[in-house]
């Protein structure tokens, strides 16, 4: 007869989670995007928020993205445990039980839009918990396991925190924040895709109807170029309507072309590397488009609305 508590699950549980768990339900990687794009938001936004406030914004963004994360990770678990990406998450490994990660995240949540309304202002604390309640609701229980468009329509959950942060300062939503919005939405599924395509055998035997899955590489290669093609004016957006200088804009033609060369090159390739190229190079994309909002806005430099 089997020694259960010789068992690694059993003993985990036994142990309970570690501070390290806490940490992964928050899906700290996935977050520190967020954040960034959270911080843009707020700095290119007209007007002043005293430095403390504004801090106290960006750890409301971090803390609300970390609670969605997690209350996701409790309801994908079954899911989690089949997929070789996931199945090393706290839950799936047995080193959390499912109610501590769901009990946790629930608990975040409400504390990053309370704080958020109490500390900045209640506009703020609203779209964010708008952008908890799409991932949540929305993206993870609704689109993700019926529909390949869950990515597509899901990926507004991601584009939300810029508007977060816009509105911490303004109060409200201005076009420059839409702006960021649209930049993320576009860039999501052409991100996501390329992760699909080299991870499609997971996404098949947990049974999520990803794009590759349900219509194929062919398809999915087709959609995530046209995707980057779209990208383009919206990446130029910036500078062309004077939210953003030429700097950015010379930038953002750059890495605009670089990140369609890739998709072109997956279109081409029938192996898995280029994906895995266009995924590294996706984060890369959006983050130095992104840091270039700042740095083009930057003292000394020309351009934005400054």
């Amino acid at each position: 007869m089997t020694d259960l508590s010789t068992s690694p699950v059993a003993a985990s549980a036994l142990a309970g989670p570690a501070v390290g768990d806490y940490v992964a339900l928050l899906k700290p990687r996935v977050m520190s995007l967020v954040v960034f794009t959270g911080f843009v938001g707020l700095y290119l936004a007209p007007g002043h928020l005293h430095p403390v406030l504004a801090a106290i914004a960006v750890l409301c963004i971090a803390v609300g993205a970390g609670a969605a994360g997690a209350i996701n990770m409790w309801y994908d678990r079954d899911i989690d445990a089949v997929m070789r990406r996931t199945r090393g998450r706290p839950l799936p490994a047995g080193r959390m039980a499912p109610g501590e990660a769901l009990g946790f995240g629930c608990v975040l949540a409400g504390a990053s839009v309370l704080v958020m309304g109490l500390g900045v202002n209640w506009v703020a604390a609203a779209l964010l918990a708008l952008t908890i309640a799409f991932y949540v609701f929305v993206y993870t229980i609704w689109l993700k396991r019926r529909t390949p468009q869950n990515i597509v329509i899901g990926g507004a959950a991601g584009a939300f925190p810029p508007i977060v942060g816009w509105a911490a300062v303004t109060g409200d939503v201005g076009l420059p924040a839409l702006l960021l919005f649209a930049i993320i939405f576009f860039w999501t599924p052409p991100h996501f895709w390329a992760l699909a395509l080299y991870r499609s055998g997971d996404y098949q035997r947990a049974g999520v109807p990803m794009l590759p899955v349900v219509a194929g590489a062919r398809e999915t290669k087709k959609q995530m170029l046209a995707y980057t093609i779209l990208l383009w004016p919206l990446a130029l957006a910036p500078a062309l309507l004077g939210v953003a200088g030429a700097l950015y804009g010379a930038v953002a033609l750059a890495l605009s072309a670089l990140f369609t060369g890739a998709a072109v090159r997956v279109w081409r390739d029938s192996g898995e590397r280029s994906a895995r190229q266009m995924f590294a190079f996706s984060i890369l994309y959006l983050f130095l488009l992104f840091a270039f909002l700042v740095i083009d806005r930057a003292p000394g430099l020309a351009g934005g609305l400054g």
